[in-house]
């Protein structure tokens, strides 16, 4: 058997993870904790920056390019894209080849994915630039909290998964305002070039601290799965996209047909496969299925939030960039808070509790932008909408992501670390697009019947501008100074109207979550005992916190 030394730690061969047990089994955390974590959050920021900066701008970006409302969807959402559809084989590909060597690999790719964002010279080009980036971050990402699994146990790796979470979704949320700020004295590409230096400073804090090689597999990649995957997340978040656009019935059953069937093959290859890319077994646990559709919706409706209120704030409370990405700061403040606690409500409660706790202040957090949010809200319904969405975050997402990785062998870090990101991009862009869409079509609903019952002549060319887009609207109305005034008052209404349906759907999503996590996870006790069960039944040793909570094997199911 080979040893070598990792991180300042003798350790087996990969090869044999379960029986040697590797750092995370050994330790609650590595050589230089501090570090290599603060190393990993660094990386994380990068991708969590780069996922939040575009929102700011979309109105800028609009006027630039006379972008149409499905245009600014797909730019919002084409990081996601990128990154949901990527990260299970990246994640696997980690597991295999070196977890280091895909987070260095994403960091370097970030920055010319960063620089032709910045410089596109089309709404088309942007978007490919934003989907290239989001592939960047499906290397690194999913290596982070990959990583944390594997060099932490116990409760090490829950507060290390906290801090994670929480700084990670802070970082995210302070996109906005760095961006903002930007806005105010650039055009609008420079939003895309705040995360460089972050980039290149995450890249040598990587190479110096992050330790190579802990506890990867050897078995070979499913590359056939990994594609599969990659075409099935792509065919379904283009086709929610472009289902709420005119004329292209055709194109969005063709991208659902193509995801069903990718979703049809993918189940297929993964039954069959001798090395899965994603182990159907492990993904049925239940302290794993569930955890992951709960992430999809916390993490979901987190970002259509951010992507629907930064343009509210700019279209209809008139807010400079920089106020609108201030506006997003009491979510940051609430997550970084309240994420560390979660980690000691999750050891005292269990998953189940502090989950349901996030819903409750998620759940909160719509009500108050579908019944707070109009056309003269005041600053203390625009913060207290985002404070409550960040409490929620905060609470939530640290058993989402920790039920994740305690239910997974070690050897399949990537597989956790790949599910717990689609968690954030899957359902980023999933709700991104279903707000994105609903948006659009109330939007234009909304606007039609107002021109309806103006009774003024409006040609069809000028109609079709107007229920495009806000920014099609102001176009509009800079043409027809006389009818300015109405005109964007009209295009106020109209886009209230359409954001509510968008808050109405987070509010339904957000229920049907909390029904699946009340019905199907299990309570305190019973899911300490399916944590030691999986844990034998991978031949790992117990974490010790875990077998405190009593070693019976009851049915992993």
């Amino acid at each position: 058997m080979r040893r070598g030394t990792h991180g300042g730690r003798r350790v087996s061969d990969p090869a044999v993870p379960a029986a040697a047990g590797g750092i995370a089994a050994q330790n609650e955390a590595p050589a230089r904790a501090g570090l290599v974590l603060g190393s990993l959050i660094i990386v994380a920021a990068v991708a969590n920056l780069n996922l939040a900066v575009a929102n700011v701008a979309l109105p800028d970006i609009a006027r630039a390019f006379d972008s149409s409302q499905t245009a600014l969807n797909l730019i919002a959402v084409g990081y996601s894209l990128g990154l949901a559809a990527s990260v299970l084989y990246f994640g696997a590909l980690g597991d295999r080849y070196g977890r280091k060597m895909m987070l260095v690999l994403g960091m370097v790719l970030s920055i010319p994915a960063c620089l032709l964002a910045a410089w596109a010279p089309s709404d088309d080009v942007l978007f490919l630039a934003r989907v290239l980036g989001g592939l960047s971050a499906g290397m690194a990402f999913p290596t982070t909290l990959a990583l944390i699994t594997a060099l932490w146990a116990g409760k090490g790796r829950t507060k290390a998964i906290a801090l994670w979470s929480g700084i990670g979704g802070a970082i995210s949320s302070l996109g906005p305002l760095l961006a903002g700020g930007l806005l105010e004295h650039f055009w609008w590409g420079s939003v895309f070039l705040v995360t460089l230096p972050l980039a290149g400073v995450a890249l040598i804090l990587a190479i110096v601290f992050v330790p190579s090689h802990v506890n990867e597999g050897t078995d070979p990649v499913d590359n056939l799965g990994g594609i599969l995957s990659v075409v099935l997340v792509a065919a379904l978040v283009l086709a929610i996209n472009f289902a709420a656009v005119p004329n292209q019935g055709a194109l969005t059953l063709g991208l659902a047909a193509i995801a069903v069937a990718g979703l049809g093959a993918f189940l297929l290859r993964e039954r069959r496969a001798p090395n899965p890319l994603y182990d159907l077994r492990v993904a049925g646990r239940r302290v794993f299925w569930v955890a992951a559709c709960a992430g999809v919706i916390v993490f979901g409706t987190l970002m259509g939030a951010m992507f629907i209120g930064q343009q509210f704030l700019q279209n209809v409370l008139g807010y400079s960039t920089l106020e609108a990405g201030a506006s997003i700061l009491p979510a940051a403040a609430c997550m970084v808070l309240v994420a560390p606690r979660s980690a000691k409500i999750v050891e005292a409660r269990g998953a189940r509790f502090t989950l349901l706790s996030g819903y409750v202040f998620v759940m909160l957090g719509f009500l108050a932008m579908l019944l707070l949010w109009k056309e003269d809200a005041s600053y203390w319904k625009v913060g207290l909408g985002y404070a409550l969405v960040g409490i929620g975050v905060g609470l939530a997402g640290t058993p989402a992501s920790h039920s994740l990785t305690g239910s997974v062998p070690v050897r399949r870090a990537g597989m956790a670390s790949g599910t717990a990101d689609l968690q954030r991009d899957l359902g980023g862009a999933i709700m991104q697009s279903i707000f994105g869409a609903l948006l659009t079509a109330g939007y234009a609903s909304a606007f039609a019947s107002q021109i309806a019952e103006s009774n003024k002549q409006v040609s069809d060319n000028v109609a079709g501008q107007l229920t495009k887009s806000f920014d099609g609207a102001e176009a509009v109305a800079q043409e027809y100074p006389q009818y300015a005034s109405q005109i964007t008052a009209a295009a106020k209404t109209s886009f209230v109207q359409g954001d509510q349906w968008a808050y109405l759907a987070g509010i339904v999503a957000v229920l049907l979550g909390a029904v699946v996590v009340a019905r199907f996870f299990p309570r305190f006790e019973r899911e300490q005992e399916l944590l030691a069960a999986y844990q034998a039944e991978d031949g790992r040793p117990a974490d010790p916190d875990t077998r405190a909570a009593g070693t019976a094997s009851p049915s992993p199911a």
